[in-house]
């Protein structure tokens, strides 16, 4: 039997639409209502898929928030709004209500975006879909790397997904690095000051939450370029754990998920400019590699070539 994943599906919905549809695959949405632009992007938790062992009921609210903002950093676009729809199980205590609402209030006044309404529904475990909305006479989008642009992260990657292993899979990691690695799977936090201040000096850039392998690839297919990676994005605690557990630190970089990153492609003209932003928000810029001729991803090891692979989050993979 053939069972679909999450890309496929979402084939089918588009073809479905056929030329009434104006869908371009980008991070938000765009909706031209007579002369004003509106950007748009709905996201939706579910606690069975979503939410890690261990996780608080205020951060399971502010991570639904979150991943929004982060969508909306990428493009260098200012959230304002928001609508939160909850479907919460039957006796739901008042206490655990609280908590939701005090998760949804610090992800509000954190990123200055409104919520102005909703839904509430029963079901049979926390749901909690997330509509945002700005507005925005252009975007930053995905398809905009050129030749000889520089490739860079908003921050390291690894954290999460040695995170989601410690949890999950009970590997052993040092009480240091654990609650570091806790704090990035559970208290994601999206680069939004740094987006707007590098929205005009990127050529391309998207939110890396399904994986970088996978943000990577999405990049260079819809810039039909080449990405070489050179330097992979993480730090030395991070290769240290990978070691000590036996995994491979490049499955751990590219293949994770839940990394709330800025990735684009700069200019070498620009590049100076994007590294004094980093520096005024205390961000930790990485830079990782190049855009060329060519297709695909590839990561530069010991002088080869080596294809980075699309992996990553998707859900409804078997």
């Amino acid at each position: 039997m053939n069972k679909p994943d999450e890309t496929k599906i979402i084939r089918i919905f588009q073809q479905s639409f056929k030329k009434r549809s104006k869908f371009v695959p980008e991070d938000v949405e765009i909706l031209r209502l007579n002369k004003a632009i509106v950007i748009a992007k709905s996201d939706m938790l579910v606690e069975s898929t979503d939410v890690p062992p261990g996780m608080k009921i205020n951060e399971i609210a502010r991570k639904s928030m979150i991943s929004c903002v982060s969508d909306f950093a990428c493009k260098g676009i200012k959230p304002q709004y928001a609508t939160v729809s909850l479907a919460i199980p039957k006796g739901f205590s008042i206490s655990k209500i609280k908590k939701l609402a005090t998760g949804f209030s610090m992800a509000s006044k954190e990123y200055g975006v409104e919520i102005v309404g909703g839904d509430l529904n029963e079901g049979k475990e926390i749901v909690i879909d997330v509509s945002m909305f700005g507005i925005s006479k252009k975007i930053v989008k995905r398809n905009g790397a050129r030749i000889n642009d520089i490739i860079i992260t908003s921050g390291p990657f690894g954290y999460c997904s040695a995170g989601l292993k410690i949890i999950l899979n009970h590997l052993k990691a040092g009480a240091k690095f654990t609650k570091k690695c806790k704090y990035y799977v559970n208290k994601p936090t999206p680069r939004l000051k740094f987006g707007l201040g590098i929205s005009n000096h990127i050529s391309s850039s998207m939110d890396s939450s399904d994986g970088l392998s996978a943000t990577l690839n999405e990049m260079s297919r819809q810039s039909r370029k080449k990405f070489v990676i050179t330097k992979l994005p993480t730090r030395p605690d991070v290769e240290k754990f990978a070691k000590a557990n036996k995994i491979k630190l490049t499955d751990l970089v590219f293949c994770g998920g839940e990394e709330y990153e800025i990735v684009a492609t700069v200019s070498r003209h620009n590049l100076d400019k994007v590294r004094q932003i980093a520096k005024m928000y205390k961000t930790p810029l990485f830079e990782i590699g190049y855009v060329t001729n060519g297709r695909n991803v590839v990561h530069c090891q010991e002088n080869k070539l080596i294809p980075v692979k699309k992996c990553g989050w998707l859900h409804f993979k078997s």
